[in-house]
């Protein structure tokens, strides 16, 4: 895997535990480190200030997939055990992640209301699982968001409700964990940006899971993630860049959609496919220009994503900088722009 050679370390007081709103105020009110890909050169300023980086005519593309509930708690022979779905295989069976004990092929485990599910067997890969849960569709849902949470990593303190896990624009539930490089936008920052003259558009791609605890990361070259791109999308986008308009990505999410679609040089309509795609450094992009993102750990896919817009050192160097700004990581931090011309 193409790893950062001189990776860097994220010091406990700079992971967000809670939601900006808790902190200081509106899910708006986070910094933004503005960051050129072509001359290094960056700015620190406030997320509100994308309001004056964007021109008219550039297009904002948007993952408008809604976060589930993803953790479920149960028993079973074997003991107590954490389930976190991975990825949705199909209306009763979902890859998950199994913790507190090990469960083998043949073993149920029990949820409540005597609902249960039933191991079948290993995942796409270590340490994931396959498990048959026993209701499909409409009925699995209903219970998972009856009796799931989101998931909370170790450096979450407290419980927070689903709702701090979604974008004000999410309507399509199926992520696995927060599509969060557009948390931070408000309904009014985005009417603003329209009569700015932005144009929005939107596709769909829902998260796997993206941590495996103790260290493992999935396989960046063998995590497929459903996606889907409207036809509204491909028009606005594919006029964009025949007029040399900017195409800026809310998240590594939709770099990856984006450009899995593409087949001639034209980004294609795409309904509920699988993408394997990886994307880094040694990628050459073609429909994404700039990237809204978050900060990410240097273990993370997500980072090597972002070496196809930056030079690797020159990443680095930002990343360093930033930790010493005290920018804070993960799904509630702070922001990061990569554009060409507005540092």
């Amino acid at each position: 895997m193409n790893k950062m050679k001189a990776p860097f370390q994220v010091p406990a007081h700079l992971h967000a535990t809670a939601p900006v709103e808790y902190r200081q105020g509106e899910r708006d009110n986070v910094r933004l480190m503005v960051l050129d890909p072509l001359t290094g050169q960056r700015k620190h300023t406030n997320f509100h200030d994308i309001m004056n980086i964007f021109q008219a005519g550039d297009v904002l593309v948007l993952n408008q997939s809604r976060t589930i509930p993803s953790s479920l708690h149960a028993t079973g022979t074997r003991g107590d055990v954490e389930v976190r779905l991975a990825r949705k295989i199909d209306e009763h069976r979902f890859e998950v992640l199994l913790l507190g004990t090990t469960y083998e092929e043949g073993d149920q485990i029990y949820f409540q209301n005597g609902f249960f599910a039933t191991v079948e067997g290993n995942g796409n890969e270590y340490p994931l699982q396959v498990v048959n849960f026993k209701l499909s569709g409409v009925s699995l849902m209903e219970f998972i968001y009856e009796y799931g949470s989101p998931i909370y990593y170790e450096y979450i303190n407290d419980p927070w409700p689903l709702n701090k896990y979604q974008t004000v624009y999410s309507s399509t539930p199926g992520s696995i964990e927060m599509t969060s490089a557009g948390r931070a936008f408000t309904w009014g920052m985005l009417s603003s940006l329209v009569k700015k003259g932005v144009h929005l558009c939107y596709v769909t791609l829902h998260t796997s899971l993206s941590y495996y605890g103790n260290n493992k990361w999935p396989t960046p070259s063998n995590h497929p993630e459903l996606y889907s791109i409207p036809r509204e999308t491909v028009d606005t986008i594919n006029d964009a860049k025949a007029e040399g308009r900017k195409v800026i990505a809310v998240g590594t999410t939709v770099v990856r959609a984006l450009e899995s679609a593409v087949i001639e040089g034209h980004l294609t309509q795409q309904n509920s496919v699988l993408t394997d795609l990886y994307i880094n450094g040694n990628y050459s992009l073609k429909i994404t220009d700039a990237l809204l993102t978050g900060f990410h750990e240097p273990e993370a896919s997500h980072l090597d994503l972002l070496k196809a817009f930056i030079d690797e050192a020159v990443l680095l160097e930002a990343y360093n900088e930033a930790l010493k700004q005290e920018y804070l990581w993960h799904e509630f931090g702070d922001m990061n722009l990569i554009i060409t011309g507005a540092s």
